[in-house]
């Protein structure tokens, strides 16, 4: 058998620098995509950067306010200073991600990309129902039961959803199920509010309940066509995705 490299070998040495430099790679491509990402979104968004030195500036007033009735407003204004750049920083990420939704709404299969996107134990089986015209009801398995996410034509999605309730509730017996149709009209979720609106949902059934519907559930299988993954890129022809859904 070859011998174990000792702690602190050659090799053991080459395989943390390896590492190192592998990290350092990989944060140096992150801050790249990160500034690609402001580049865009100043360009698009005129009141981006005055938010952003706004919300710095406020910040550091506000704690060197505070630091000031103590006497010590030198000593707190790096604090201020690291909470004003956290909360430039979230206003640039809340502003980008509304962007993103906003381009992407309307979109066939952008309900799908959001609900895949979600944080937290979800578990998301998009296109469980679908048509040839890219409308499609995703299933979502969560705390509060089980939500069937339609987008699509709201004239199609209505009785697509309605079966896939009823195919669904013969499987998951006495677990709510939840039925949303993603829009901009009465009654429906607009996209950038779907995720806040499954997380405000109630909590009705455990982790190990949810472990016991997935397994039953992957048993009814889909009813769709293969979908887009994500969004349709904007100036998608229609009838070329249409037909390829069809093939497959």
């Amino acid at each position: 058998m070859p011998a174990t490299p000792k702690p602190g070998s050659k090799p053991d040495r080459a395989a943390k620098k390896e590492a190192r430099t592998a990290k350092r790679a990989e944060s140096k491509a992150r801050r790249r995509q990160i500034w690609e990402a402001f580049k865009v979104q100043r360009r698009d968004d005129k009141k981006l950067v005055p938010l952003m030195v706004g919300a710095l500036l406020l910040a550091m007033l506000v704690v060197f306010g505070i630091g000031l009735i103590f006497d010590v407003e030198w000593l707190v204004l790096p604090i201020g200073v690291a909470v004003g750049v956290l909360a430039a920083v979230s206003i640039f990420g809340r502003r980008v991600q509304r962007s993103v939704y906003s381009k992407a709404e309307g979109q066939p299969g952008a309900a799908g990309w959001a609900l895949e996107n979600m944080k937290g134990s979800w578990r998301v089986t998009p296109g469980v129902a679908g048509t040839t015209h890219l409308d499609a009801v995703h299933r979502v398995i969560g705390r509060p039961g089980v939500i069937l996410v339609a987008e699509g034509a709201p004239h199609r999605v209505k009785g697509l959803l309605a079966q896939e309730k009823k195919r669904h509730a013969r499987v998951v017996g006495k677990t709510p199920i939840y039925d949303i149709v993603v829009g901009n009209d009465e009654g429906q979720v607009p996209l950038g509010k779907l995720q806040r609106h499954l997380m405000k949902l109630p909590r009705n059934i455990s982790t190990g309940e949810m472990d016991s519907l997935e397994t039953r559930l992957a048993a009814l299988g889909a009813r769709a066509a293969a979908l887009p993954k994500g969004p349709l890129p904007a100036g998608a022809k229609m009838r070329s995705v249409q037909r390829t859904v069809r093939r497959r």
